[in-house]
């Protein structure tokens, strides 16, 4: 059934001038209201802003805003200024005389249009003016900077009366071709889109002057015959070319488009949920109906032709909720209609409650109120929504769920129709990641990480008095955990109140309240401490801690971040938070009168003043993440995971460590900072490094290698040196912390390792002497030896040397591009107790190879499913255990003794050794075959001693 005065122009007999003037007159009373309705929403000054727009386009006077030149391009079609305009320009510029031009002059301004949400539901005091200046193709560039620089000028000139403008030049059958001067909005999407922008310009833009949209006149119906219906309108002279403007049809719209405009929604949805889910939703239903799309555009249009003109009904936004509301009541989504309700009604801004509402009732207000009415909203509703600006973190909370599942499953959806309709160019695949990752940084939970609960929901959760507490763990016997609760709390008041937020550690509580700005500078805040040391001096600076490290808000993140896997950007450590390492112990007195003052090794007792950590980190996509360390390895454990979670090629980030505490927090702080530092100073330099600290009863080895950052703990000397003599495939040079191994003698020789050499080190005590040796890899070997004199206990280890060294030579091409390993050697001094406290270069032994000496030589080879097999030549005479087995070293013993029994009782050592006979793959490192040769070595020495006892019987 038609509607009365339905128009459907037909080309064959059913169109002609009149119809054509009619359909137009119509789109312009539509047009008479929607700016009507736009300057009742602006200040006097605006609306001058508005109404002077079209001759400042039509002439250049030196007198007017925006002029340029002389030659700027100047004249709108069909325009002609009355009177009431020129005296409103008088005003402006009383010297101003308009001349009007004579004969056809060229007019290269087509058409002004407003776009954006003045005149709609939605207009709101700060909304700004988006004005299309459409104009003559083929201006040159010349005249289009002068137009363009002109509409700058004239921006500059708005603002100055309170009206936020902005210009875009079009030209029109660029446009057509998808050609784009710049973004085409301030809230544009890009370039990506071209008939969704061109549909919302349909069904919002107001014509200010010019010429009027060709699309106008062209039915629905005839849509996907756009170009031969106009062709026809004005070849038959039904119109004239200069009195309409073609920006093209809305006949198809390629599925990338939706993708491109989810993407750009779900963008700026992740700040402001309540502005872009209209617009998302929208997309959703376009989306859902492709290929066969209903446009806003074409029902507007549809309207306009059916003479049903009611501005109310086609206000933009109500257009855009109806079509929403149709399409989830269709598919049973009353939840998410619910949330699009209140999207709309806070978008409006117009509040209806009765505490809220005030005197105006203008058209917006009224329309408001039908459709409150419509949706059975009472005043409660009506309240909550009102008081938005007062929410706070409950009711945050509760939105927030919501929007955040909305989002997501645009997200989902945006990902399902791209697949499915093969709609996503390599670009829009791009965005989507990016997108992705927007989203899981923003929403997505995970362990540690601060969840962000305020995405432009209220604008300000700050609470002015808060009451902090720690509490036993009803559900955890003997453990205690933190609670935030509203206002200024007595002891034990706060038992009788639910709490904003609980949570383990302390520190986790605050960064969430900082964050989300639950606490800022201005919240009272009163402290049940509980059981903790934890003080009001102490619970300020942490706070003022993490405003200096994360202060709000944060900046945006880019797309080139969330190309790459997050990295940490800022570090906040908080050492020994709300306990006071000092007065855990009972010998305090002895603590803070003792000389010792190294935090990590305290005192006689040697206590590690650092008991806990709290590592607070911003990474490069805007996640806070709290991470406690406790225990007795809490530093250690801390250090190793900073180091591997920052990667190898990643920029240092910024680290900040503070200590609170009652005692040493200034000392505390400084030496874990300089330990940080000193550690990354070594990854950043040599890969292969390790570094050596010790803490309280533990040394501590950090291997910093290509792959992890590796942690190994000692404890006590001999698991020390088991730990530094380990084979090694390369040279790792190893630095030791500055207060490592005070107590021993090893920092002065590990200072002076050099790669590719072997390093000899000696200290003589009284009757014995300690051996250190460092390999060409930087492996430790250590021995403690009888002393006999110095020349006996350092030749038979030269002679050794000198035989490996031998070895080695024999194994090298003879172009001499490798060298042999030289050796050095080095005496610790002073000789006897105490410690070592320095270390003097010494002459390498000299031996005389004419000088006679017993000679044992060891072979060892690999056996099949058995231990290595052993076989020693003593003065080339040969032992094996496939001949003694298990008795080799005491047949070898008795040997030895005949050979001595007019030399004494002394030790007997292997003065050469060869492995090439076990399965390794390389040649063997000096330490282990110093390792070998120490244990061949005591097997004999045993079994001489066995001998020499069993002789005196």
């Amino acid at each position: 059934m038609n509607h009365p005065h339905e128009i459907r122009p037909d080309l064959h007999d059913g169109i002609d001038r009149k119809v054509l003037s009619t359909l137009r007159g119509r789109f312009l009373q539509l047009n008479q209201g929607r700016l009507e309705r736009a300057m009742e929403g602006l200040s006097s000054r605006q609306q001058q802003v508005l109404t002077l727009l079209p001759l400042f386009f039509h002439v250049n006077h030196p007198l007017l805003p925006g002029y340029v030149s002389g030659s700027t391009p100047a004249g709108v079609s069909g325009f002609e200024p009355d009177a009431d305009l020129l005296a409103e320009a008088q005003r402006l510029t009383r010297s101003f005389t308009y001349k009007a031009r004579h004969g056809n002059p060229p007019r290269p301004i087509h058409g002004l249009f407003l776009m954006g949400s003045l005149g709609t539901l939605a207009q709101a005091e700060q909304s700004d003016m988006d004005l299309w200046v459409c104009h003559a193709p083929g201006i040159g560039e010349g005249a289009l900077a002068e137009l363009r620089r002109k509409c700058q000028l004239l921006e500059a000139w708005a603002a100055t009366q309170g009206a936020e403008a902005h210009f875009f030049l079009i030209e029109p059958q660029g446009f057509v071709q998808g050609e784009r001067d710049s973004q085409l909005s301030s809230d544009d999407c890009g370039t990506t889109q071209h008939y969704l922008l061109l549909d919302e310009f349909y069904r919002t833009a107001i014509w200010l002057a010019g010429r009027t949209p060709l699309w106008w006149l062209v039915p629905v119906y005839e849509e996907h015959n756009y170009q031969a219906y106009t062709q026809t309108l004005l070849s038959k002279r039904f119109i004239r070319a200069q009195d309409d403007l073609d920006l093209g049809h809305l006949a198809h719209i390629p599925p990338g488009e939706f993708v491109g405009a989810g993407l750009w929604q779900l963008f700026k949805g992740i700040d402001s949920p309540y502005k872009s889910l209209l617009k998302l939703l929208l997309t959703e239903v376009y989306a859902s109906e492709h290929p066969e799309v209903r446009c806003l555009s074409l029902d507007y249009k549809r309207a306009v032709f059916a003479n049903r003109l009611d501005l109310d009904e086609l206000d933009p936004y109500v257009m855009v909720y109806r079509r929403i509301e149709q399409y989830l009541q269709r598919r049973g989504e009353h939840a998410r209609l619910e949330l699009v309700r209140r999207s709309l009604y806070l978008k409006v801004n117009k509040k209806l409650s009765a505490l809220a509402r005030t005197r105006s009732t203008g058209w917006q207000r009224q329309l408001l109120e039908r459709l409150t009415e419509e949706w059975g909203w009472d005043e409660r509703q009506l309240a909550l929504l009102d008081s938005r600006s007062q929410w706070k973190v409950r009711q945050v909370a509760v939105e927030r769920r919501e929007l955040v599942a909305e989002l997501n499953y645009s997200y989902r959806f945006l990902s399902q129709f791209a697949r499915d309709q093969n709609a996503s160019s390599r670009a829009d695949q791009r965005d989507l990641n990016v997108l992705g990752r927007r989203l899981y940084a923003a929403f997505e939970r995970r362990a540690g990480k601060i969840e962000v609960i305020n995405p432009g929901i209220a604008p300000d959760v700050a609470e002015d008095t808060l009451t902090l507490v720690q509490s036993p763990n009803r559900k955890e016997p003997g453990t205690h955990h933190w609670g935030l609760y509203n206002g200024n709390l007595g002891v034990h008041e706060w038992e009788h109140f639910s709490p904003i937020k609980r949570c383990r550690e302390l520190l986790e509580l605050l960064t969430w309240a900082h964050r989300n700005g639950v606490i800022d500078s201005s919240t009272r805040l009163a402290l049940h401490p509980g059981v903790s040391d934890l003080s009001e001096f102490e619970l300020f600076n942490l706070l003022g801690s993490l405003q200096q490290s994360l202060p709000l808000p944060l900046p945006n993140v880019s797309d080139i971040d969330l190309l790459q896997p997050s990295v940490a950007q800022e570090v906040l450590l908080l050492v020994n938070v709300g306990l006071d390492p000092l007065r855990q112990h009972r010998d305090l007195n002895i603590l803070m009168t003792t000389e010792r003052t190294d935090s990590l090794s305290y005192a006689g007792l040697r206590e590690n003043l650092v008991l806990t950590l709290d590592q607070v980190t911003l990474n490069s996509w805007n996640e806070v993440l709290v991470q406690r360390y406790d225990g007795e390895h809490a530093l250690m454990r801390c250090l190793r995971d900073f180091l591997n979670s920052r990667g190898l090629r990643n920029p240092r980030p910024r680290l900040t460590v503070r200590c609170f505490c009652h005692n040493r927090a200034q000392a505390i702080a400084q030496r874990v900072e300089e330990l940080f530092n000193t550690v990354q100073g070594l990854l950043e330099r040599d890969l292969g490094h390790r570094f050596l600290l010790q803490v309280a009863q533990h040394t501590h080895v950090l291997a910093l290698d290509a792959g992890q950052v590796e942690l190994t703990t000692l404890e006590g000397h001999a698991a020390l040196l088991t730990h530094l003599g380990e084979e090694r495939a390369h040279y790792s040079p190893l630095q030791l912390d500055g207060q490592a191994l005070t107590d021993h003698d090893l920092p002065l020789l590990l200072a002076l390792g050099q790669p590719e050499c072997i390093q000899v080190f000696y200290r003589l005590h009284e009757a014995y002497a300690d051996l250190y040796v460092l390999d060409e890899h930087g492996a430790l070997w250590h021995q403690q030896s009888p002393l006999q004199d110095e020349e006996h206990m350092l030749l038979p280890l030269q002679r050794f040397l000198n035989s490996v060294a031998m070895r080695r030579r024999a194994r090298l091409p003879l172009d001499g591009r490798q060298a042999a390993l030289d050796i050095h050697y080095y005496q610790l001094l002073p000789n006897g107790p105490g410690k070592a406290r320095s270390v003097e270069r010494r002459p390498t032994p000299a031996v005389d190879e004419a000088q006679p000496y017993y000679e044992v030589q060891a072979i060892v080879q690999a056996a099949p499913q058995q231990a290595p097999q052993v076989t020693l030549y003593c003065n080339q005479l040969e032992y094996s255990e496939l001949e003694y087995g298990d008795q080799l070293y005491a047949v070898v013993a008795r040997q030895i003794l005949e050979q001595r029994r007019s030399a004494g009782h002394y030790r007997c050592y292997i003065t050469d050794l060869d492995l090439s006979g076990l399965d390794d793959e390389l040649p063997a490192s000096t330490v282990v075959l110093l390792r070998h040769k120490q244990a061949l070595e005591q097997a004999l020495n045993e079994g001489l001693h066995l001998q020499q006892r069993t002789s005196q019987y």
